[in-house]
């Protein structure tokens, strides 16, 4: 019995030994794997796939873009054009446990943060109540605010800070900005912000730029990015005497134009006012300096705000649209023919129609003027005279070769991107005769100006440019210089000659049939010619309708030494007329005369005074009236008072002697004053300095009024009509 019980005890003893003994083998086989773990990570280069040393120092570096300040662009006078600003968007914190006991770090009060941001943003309450209430109920960190809460600018930013919201916060990003809104937008054209993920995965924002001078350029104005790289610790500080990395950024090279501020402006003005007046389907009008090849204004509708990117048509209407041009191509044509030495201006032909193969070609009164020789078929832009000179003077292959030599069917060379070539190809008979009077052909406003060079340079071509120079911030450096690109001489100065006269004639001749009068200004001495072109139709033929037609006008001053050159069209207008380009084109070459100063050149065998106004406000007005009719300026006296308490234009201002200087008396204010032959801008200066309610219809200088001059105006409204000059002249 007791070896029973001995067995029994040493089992139960061998039991309670095994327990320990599992433990402690499961223990070691886990310490094991442990230390083998440990080696492995130790000793191995790659864990997993990764590379841990990679990962370890990626845990501790941090890598920051320096980025390179986008390129600012700057008219030729050094007006910045385009460049970048500060912009930020407002974030809200929501999450609770960014506040402590001190201090709240979190939008806790969102009605009342709402109602605040809503009264600075001009923005919907509801909306930013109901964004700041889902994210919260979300349990988003953080919200941002949609539109309302982007691009605020340093001032918005002010405002808010001084709200002292808890909670809120901005991001400050760069964007790009035009001070100017809606001002040579398609040559500046727009870049705007995108955010690209790069192959770390990180988001990178970048400026980028998309259309005109902005995407011509990109990559000079872009600049280039620079890198820093350092080691923090776990606070987020700088490591000391750790290994920093840094290559700077480099600014983007800033770009100034040849465009002059005053003078796009001027251009601007009166291309909105066509758009505004005949709503045409589009109107360009372009300035540019005869003698070194310088855009110096171009605008054209319909426009954008870069700010905005309201951009209805991507095509600079400069150099992208090539279009029919009309008769402005007659001036080549008549060049190649006495160029050749063929032209005999005082033959005559039969106007009216002509007979080509199976088609008739007309003029453009159907009637014609009767039997008339060549130079006057110029003035009166008859399309059967040009249809005569084929085969009489120049044949088709002549007409081709000059077009090309004038620069026709290719590009210009323009610093401009996406420029059309346009086409010049004819082969029938019929086709060679439309298109010397340009028809059947296309081309550009820039193959206009450029050709236009001829007759201001003596024959001789100049490339058309629209950047200055180009400038390295960094540096200071200029790295480009525009250079005055001259052609030999292509046209022989005793052509020039000619054309100049036979281009005088059709601005300045006595003769009502003459089709650029209207193009007249006293002692400017204007030279040009007009276009009316059809349009294609897309069925093919020509489309019908009073107003369907290309309106254009190509020309200079002054004659004998030309300084400013100016192209201008407009495509069907809403009333089927021509005459809305006249009255631009002669408001923009006047306030270019005055604004560079060719009183002397424009003046000069002349009556023509010019004068700098002086203020004349609580002078009396006998002694100002008298004081400007002396000068050879005529006043006009608004009311009946002894003393003046306005006038237009201002003090400071330049007017020649055929302007007028407007006077707000002292008087009754109360009468209608005769505001008949009065332009747009007068007669808006004058309603809104008597303070009149007031309307108005049309577009050139006012030819009616509901008001008779004398009559109370009490609180009617006044409703002025305006008209272009010269309706009794006949369409072209």
């Amino acid at each position: 019995m007791n070896r029973g019980v001995n067995v029994a005890k040493k089992k139960q003893k061998s039991n309670i030994w095994k327990f320990p003994v599992k433990v402690f083998f499961v223990f070691f086989v886990c310490l094991c794997i442990l230390f083998g773990r440990y080696c492995y990570l130790a000793l191995s280069p790659t864990v997993n796939g990764h590379d841990i040393q990679k990962f370890a120092s990626n845990r501790n570096t941090v890598a920051k873009t320096l980025n390179a300040k986008r390129g600012t662009i700057y008219d030729v006078e050094g007006n910045i054009l385009a460049h970048n600003v500060t912009s930020y968007t407002l974030i809200a914190y929501l999450d609770e446990k960014r506040s402590t006991k001190n201090k709240i770090n979190h939008v806790k009060d969102i009605d009342m943060t709402s109602k605040a941001l809503a009264e600075v943003l001009e923005a919907d309450e509801a909306d930013i109540k109901k964004r700041l209430t889902k994210g919260r109920d979300e349990g988003k960190y953080q919200v941002e605010l949609g539109l309302a809460g982007k691009n605020i600018t340093e001032l918005k930013k002010d405002e808010i800070d001084k709200l002292n919201l808890p909670g809120i916060d901005f991001t400050e990003t760069y964007k790009r900005y035009y001070p100017n809104g809606d001002f040579a937008s398609y040559i500046l054209g727009y870049a705007k912000t995108n955010e690209k993920t790069d192959k770390d995965g990180k988001v990178v924002t970048s400026i980028d730029g998309e259309l005109g001078i902005e995407a011509k350029f990109d990559e000079l104005l872009k600049g280039t990015d620079g890198y820093l790289s350092y080691q923090q610790d776990r606070l987020g500080y700088k490591i000391p005497d750790t290994k920093e990395t840094r290559i700077d950024a480099i600014d983007g090279s800033n770009i100034y134009l040849t465009l002059d501020a005053s003078i796009q402006r001027f251009v601007e003005t009166e291309v909105k006012a066509m758009e505004e007046g005949y709503k045409p389907d589009w109107s360009v009008i372009a300035v540019m300096d005869a003698k070194t090849g310088d855009i110096l204004g171009a605008a054209s509708t319909p426009s954008f705000n870069p700010n905005k990117r309201d951009v209805k048509n991507y095509e600079n209407l400069l150099v992208s649209n090539a279009f029919e041009p009309g008769s402005t191509m007659k001036i080549y044509t008549y060049m190649c023919a006495i160029e050749k030495g063929t032209y005999r201006g005082t033959d005559t032909f039969k106007s009216g129609s002509i007979e080509i193969a199976d088609a008739t070609i007309k003029d453009w009164n159907n009637d014609g003027w009767g039997t008339i020789n060549f130079d006057k078929g110029f003035e009166y832009s008859s399309n059967v005279g040009v249809s005569n000179m084929i085969n009489k003077f120049i044949d088709k292959n002549d007409l081709k070769t000059c077009l090309n030599k004038y620069g026709f069917g290719k590009t210009t060379g323009i610093d401009l991107s996406r420029e059309a070539a346009g086409k010049i190809g004819f082969k029938y008979p019929v086709e060679v005769a439309n298109a010397a009077f340009g028809q059947g052909i296309n081309t550009t406003v820039m193959q206009h100006l450029k050709a236009l060079t001829l007759i201001a340079n003596n024959g001789k071509e100049l490339t058309p440019h629209i950047v200055s120079k180009i400038v390295n911030p960094n540096t200071g450096e200029t790295t480009y210089k525009r250079k005055v690109k001259e052609s030999s001489r292509l046209v022989s100065q005793s052509t020039i000659d000619k054309m100049k006269d036979l281009m005088y004639n059709v601005i300045n001749s006595d003769d009502p049939q003459a089709t650029g009068r209207r193009y007249k200004v006293d002692g400017f001495n204007v030279i040009g010619k007009t276009g009316t072109a059809q349009i294609a139709s897309e069925r093919g033929g020509y489309l019908k309708g009073d107003n369907a037609y290309v309106y254009s006008f190509a020309g200079m001053f002054p004659k004998d030494d030309p300084e400013i050159i100016i192209y201008a069209a407009i495509k069907k207008p809403n009333v089927g007329t021509y005459h809305m380009l006249s009255t631009g084109v002669t408001n923009l070459m006047k306030n270019i005369a005055k604004y560079k100063n060719m009183f002397t050149e424009v003046t000069s065998n002349s009556n023509i005074n010019a004068l700098v106004l002086d203020s004349y406000t609580n002078k009396k007005t006998a002694d100002i009236k008298t004081d400007l009719e002396t000068l050879g300026v005529k006043p006009v006296i608004i009311g009946s008072g002894d003393k003046i308490i306005n006038q237009y234009p201002n003090k400071g201002e330049k007017v020649l002697s055929y302007d007028k200087v407007i006077l707000i008396t002292n008087g009754d204010k109360n009468k209608m004053p005769d505001v008949k032959g009065y332009s747009r801008s007068e007669v808006i200066y004058v309603m809104k300095a008597l303070g009149y309610d007031y309307e108005i219809d049309g577009y050139g200088y006012v030819t009616s009024q509901n008001i008779k001059a004398g009559d109370e105006v009490g609180s009617n409204k006044v409703k002025i009509t305006l008209s272009p000059k010269y309706d009794d002249v006949n369409k072209e």
